[in-house]
């Protein structure tokens, strides 16, 4: 309570410069030889008025209002009352321009025209008759006072609203970047789920082969370990070219361009090795020559051949890939245990991501035939120079990592069915 009645150091000056112009003025006026003639004295109700005026401003900050209205009644009634002519007016004219600039429109409009009027009024009473020249003055200085604190106003509130935009734009930079980074992540650990989750499965699968004849088929055991060991190569090289996104920005790009529709093949050679029967049937034209649209359909077929080595007990399995214009057909579909116990992963959570992500659509399921299926359709990005959709572009597309091989050896047995996909 006490902060808010204590007055603030720039209304205190603002105050006393008041003080010092108005009283000095007056009180030298009447000093002078032939002081201005006045039907009452200045001390001491002259003086009590230009304080009752003056003295507030000191508050002005506080209580804009009240104040304003006491500094402007004190200084009108100052020359009604007959005291000497000064600028006893001054105290009136800051209180009303400090109200007007922050923000009380009505009030300070009021107060403004109210005094113009009583000081009208009077000069019509007192001398008998309106004087319109001083009435006009008046007015004038009554609008210039008013006026002039619309303005500061109007830029007072274009600087706070420019403030807010600016805070605003740094907010939603912030969160863009907080967002993109979030993105990434998820983009990230999309990645590494894909590039690890199929090798390790193959990985794990060969390890059990090569327990399994390790005794009694010493040669088949060790095709399944150097199987173990290519498969283990292209792991790493994939998690390099994934992590290095997290590198600083000065050292070398990945070498490899990203997997796409050309390494279909791989994938199943090393299903194959899993001890699939994997059939891959390609139809329609060539390669979109998109990089995000083959990412996406070679990362969906590698999850679903995942699952399928993982969780279907199956022993075939088909992939079809069919390039259409505009768009790209695939079908990964097994002869497994269908869906029993079947509750959708990170695997399948992740390709309907990068499925939305292209604003495709994907469908995973038991088929009415049995086994499993997953079915994607994505769509493909019209060429930027104006070309059809589906024709690859000029760059070739390179390899990536290591020789997916295989190896025709057994498979120790399958506990029938799937506890989880993906």
């Amino acid at each position: 309570m006490l902060s808010r009645l204590t007055p603030r150091r720039g209304d205190v000056w603002i105050a006393s410069a008041a003080a010092a112009l108005i009283v000095g003025w007056s009180v030298a006026a009447q000093l002078l030889p032939d002081p201005p003639p006045a039907a009452r004295p200045l001390a001491p109700w002259g003086l009590v008025f230009m304080a009752a005026a003056i003295v507030p401003l000191a508050w002005r900050s506080r209580f804009p209002v009240a104040v304003a209205v006491v500094s402007v009644v004190a200084s009108t009634l100052y020359y009604p009352l007959g005291f000497p002519d000064g600028p006893a007016g001054l105290a009136g004219v800051v209180a009303l321009f400090g109200v007007a600039a922050d923000g009380y429109r009505w009030q300070a409009w009021t107060l403004g025209l109210s005094q113009f009027l009583v000081i009208h009024l009077w000069e019509a009473v007192v001398y008998g008759s309106p004087r319109l020249d001083s009435a006009i003055a008046v007015l004038e200085m009554v609008l210039v006072v008013l006026i002039g604190g619309e303005v500061v106003r109007r830029r007072r509130e274009n600087r706070r609203l420019a403030s807010e935009r600016a805070d605003e734009a740094l907010r939603t930079r912030e969160e863009a970047v907080l967002r993109r980074a979030s993105e990434e992540r998820v983009r990230l650990a999309r990645e590494v789920h894909d590039a690890v989750a199929h090798n390790i499965s193959l990985i794990n699968v060969q390890a059990g082969t090569a327990l399994y004849l390790i005794d009694s088929e010493p040669e088949r055991a060790a095709e399944a370990l150097a199987t173990i060991k290519r498969t283990s190569k292209d792991t790493l090289q994939e998690l390099r070219a994934t992590l290095n996104v997290l590198r600083s920005v000065d050292e070398q790009a990945p070498r490899s361009p990203a997997p796409g529709l050309d390494r279909i093949e791989e994938l199943a050679e090393g299903a194959r090795g899993a001890g699939l029967d994997v059939r891959v049937e390609r139809s329609g034209g060539p390669p979109p020559g998109s990089p995000n649209v083959e990412a996406a359909a070679y990362r969906i077929v590698q999850e679903a051949l995942t699952n399928v080595v993982r969780h279907a007990g199956a022993t075939a399995v088909a992939v079809e890939v069919e390039c259409l214009p505009g768009r790209v057909r695939l079908l990964v579909r097994d002869d497994g245990a269908g869906a029993d116990g079947f509750s959708p992963g990170n695997g399948i959570v992740g390709m309907r991501e990068r499925v939305a992500a292209l604003g495709g659509e994907i469908a995973a399921g038991p088929h009415p035939e049995g086994g499993f299926a997953v079915r994607a359709a994505l769509p493909v990005p019209v060429p930027a120079d104006g070309g059809e959709p589906g024709v690859p572009s000029a760059a070739g597309r390179g390899t990536q990592g290591g020789e997916d091989g295989g190896a025709d050896g057994g498979r120790p047995p399958r506990r029938p069915g799937r506890e989880r996909r993906g």
